[in-house]
């Protein structure tokens, strides 16, 4: 195989953190909902993922926010425009980890504006998310039992 037939990805860990029934997601500064977490940083390959994912809640949530956090429960892959890189496409394969708040108040980043604590049980997903995002929330709620 050829390495112009292999694609490149950015890798993201993301937080399906709950409350009870609901689910924290959060929306940011350039128009888009999202889940707390991010993309594993250059210097950061030999860091555990929980790691990324401590640095990530206190980045986009505050020092505050404690959880309990559990497995990996979803893989999902998505394609965006990236504002850092002038809108040039980039992919990224997310990896989504259950987890559960255990308290502390939420202060957000610069880079998100507001946070919403959804029902798991009503939530309409496509209300709020699109494209790769849309697909790893969706098989999010197939694995818990919340079927669209």
């Amino acid at each position: 195989m050829d390495s112009e037939s292999k694609d490149l990805y950015f890798v993201a860990v993301k937080l399906f953190l709950r409350d009870g029934n609901k689910l924290l997601i959060t929306h940011d500064i350039f128009g888009s909902w999202d889940l707390p977490g991010g993309r594993i940083k250059r210097n950061e390959f030999d860091v555990t993922l929980e790691s990324v994912i401590e640095r990530k809640v206190r980045e986009e949530l505050g020092p505050e926010v404690k959880y309990d956090l559990g497995k990996p429960i979803v893989f999902f892959r998505v394609e965006r425009g990236e504002h850092g890189l002038g809108g040039q496409k980039v992919r990224i394969f997310a990896v989504g980890y259950e987890a559960k708040y255990l308290g502390g108040e939420v202060k957000l980043g610069d880079h998100h504006d507001k946070i919403e604590w959804i029902e798991v049980e009503t939530f309409k997903p496509q209300d709020y998310f699109t494209g790769g995002w849309l697909t790893g929330v969706r098989e999010y709620l197939k694995r818990i039992g919340q079927e669209l």
